[in-house]
């Protein structure tokens, strides 16, 4: 009883911080499941976008700060780096011995590698973008 309690208590701990609860559904692990908890506050760890959404090359992010995050390898590249400006955001795609990079503005449409990348907003410091594979 003890040991459930202390169990549930670490669980809860972690949800409270921003992380995330893995769930599967049936017997075998790659139907494994993975639900993100959003932290009760307006705290910074809700605003962070999900990185790992973009492994695919298929996301929609909403940014204050640069990031950088991992891609599939599919693409010839295996990291993203997306840099912002108040007037344009620099994407750029490295793997190895590979580089790609776009300049873009607010409303325009580039790729890296592969991977579309559409600004659909960009002001006060703030950038949405939407990244879909082209290939």
């Amino acid at each position: 009883m003890a040991s459930t309690s202390v169990a549930l208590l670490m669980l809860a701990s972690g949800l409270a911080a921003g992380g995330t609860l893995q769930a599967q559904a049936g017997p075998a692990p790659a139907q494994a499941r993975t639900v993100a908890v959003a932290p009760a506050s307006g705290t910074a760890a809700a605003a962070r976008p999900n990185l790992r959404a973009c492994y695919d090359g298929k996301c929609r992010l909403t940014l204050k700060k640069s990031v950088k995050f991992k891609v599939s390898p599919r693409f010839g590249v295996t990291q993203v780096a997306i840099y912002l400006s108040s007037s344009r955001v620099r994407v750029k795609a490295t793997g190895p011995g590979v580089t790609s990079q776009a300049y873009l503005g607010r409303g325009t449409s580039g790729s890296v590698n592969g991977i579309g990348v559409r600004v659909v907003s960009l002001s006060g410091g703030k950038a949405v973008l939407s990244l879909s594979p082209v290939r």
